[in-house]
């Protein structure tokens, strides 16, 4: 059929009905080069958060669009200073939208923007203040869409930081002790450090008992007092999240010569792992991956003990069988320098915020940037 004139209806996606279309769908939508397996479950990405939403658009049911969304409760950016030093901590109601997909046959013809706007509704219904995307800085059709269309403004731009996994073990330094914290601990920790940071989830528990949650890591110099209720003078932490239990991702479209040149070099670190090779893996057919979270820590030892924390992390995802670890960082994140990545595998990302409600004071979409913004796993 041709792309005349077309009724576009946009629904409540019905798992009974729209599952196997949906899953054709996001098949034939490839993000970059990335193309991305929910593995049976499209809403696999969203249903870990407190409140949340899809949304699909068909013509002469077929199904040519689908959205996600969202809701959460944060802190939000912009926190007045008490006495000059301690942050008056502000939360908000924060809305999230996430996997619009638009079939490729169906492009510009306003499909997209509908479902956005369809989805606010259900923002401003269940009283959200803010909505957010998150979306790849050179992603020219998704930034026109949000910030011409539909009134998002540039917010943020951190940094998907990606590295390989090896076939190799990372050693993780002898002067480091990494002690793992039990949830009710690592909840403390992150409410007592890290709540005035923008976008910290007031529902911290929820994510670090999470059973995609593998854990939340300390690093402490080796023979620190490190006692109940106290921490030494550098230290850092790193949470653990479990993303292959929710998608598998796939590279597109890479020469036979790179994926050639990649083979050899894994070939060559399970051959001579005592050279600790660094080997590029295999992205080419369904991978997993973890993702970090929760990064912070002090002192100045701070991003040594991140180092040792994310070569832990490695070890991990090699026996669980992923091909990378994932982090997120703002552009002025202190211990940046400590999270090892490949810069050729690490976009820089660009979150877009709309205020949904002008009754809430200040206006965060017009707030300076802080040094870190919380990532929380269940948005990527």
């Amino acid at each position: 059929m041709g792309k005349g004139f077309q009724v576009v209806v946009v629904r409540d996606y019905d798992p009974n009905r729209d599952l196997k279309r949906v899953e054709e769908l996001e098949k034939s939508c490839e993000v970059g080069s990335l193309l991305v397996d929910l593995m049976g479950d499209p809403l696999a990405r969203i249903r870990q958060s407190p409140s949340f939403y899809m949304l699909v658009a068909e013509i002469d049911n077929e199904i040519v669009g689908m959205i996600r969304g969202t809701i959460k409760t944060v802190t939000r950016g912009g926190n007045a200073l008490h006495d000059g030093t301690s942050p008056v901590i502000s939360t908000t109601k924060l809305a999230f939208v996430s996997g619009l997909r638009v079939s490729p046959y169906y492009r510009r013809m306003g499909i997209g923007l509908k479902l956005v706007q369809r989805l606010e509704d259900w923002f401003r219904l269940n009283d959200a203040a803010y909505a957010y995307v998150q979306t790849e800085n050179d992603n020219a059709a998704s930034v026109k869409l949000f910030t011409e269309k539909s009134g998002y403004s540039k917010y943020r731009t951190p940094t998907f930081l990606v590295n390989p996994v090896f076939n190799h073990r990372v050693t993780v330094p002898r002067r480091v002790k990494i002690i793992k914290l039990d949830p009710s601990v690592a909840e403390s920790l992150y409410r007592n450090r890290f709540s005035s940071t923008e976008f910290f989830p007031s529902d911290i528990n929820s994510i670090l008992t999470n059973k995609l949650s593998l854990g939340t890591f300390l690093a402490v110099p080796r023979g620190s007092d490190c006692v109940s209720g106290s921490l030494p003078e550098s230290w850092a932490v790193i949470s653990i999240w479990n993303s292959k239990e929710v998608y598998k991702l796939q590279v597109q479209g890479t020469s036979r010569l790179k994926r050639t040149l990649a083979k050899t070099t894994r070939v060559l670190d399970a051959a001579f792992p005592f050279l600790k090779i660094p080997s590029f893996p295999n992205l080419f057919k369904p991978f997993a991956m973890h993702f970090l979270y929760g990064i912070g820590g002090e002192g100045p030892q701070a991003a040594e003990m991140v180092e040792a924390l994310c070569s832990h992390a490695h070890n991990v995802a090699k026996k669980s069988g992923c091909a990378v670890v994932a982090a997120e960082v703002g552009i002025c994140e202190p211990l940046r320098d400590g999270i090892p990545h490949w810069k050729a595998l690490s976009p820089e990302d660009l979150w877009c915020l709309k205020r949904l409600r002008d009754d809430d004071g200040v206006d965060w979409t017009k707030s300076t940037p802080g040094l870190s913004v919380f990532v929380d796993p269940r948005d990527i």
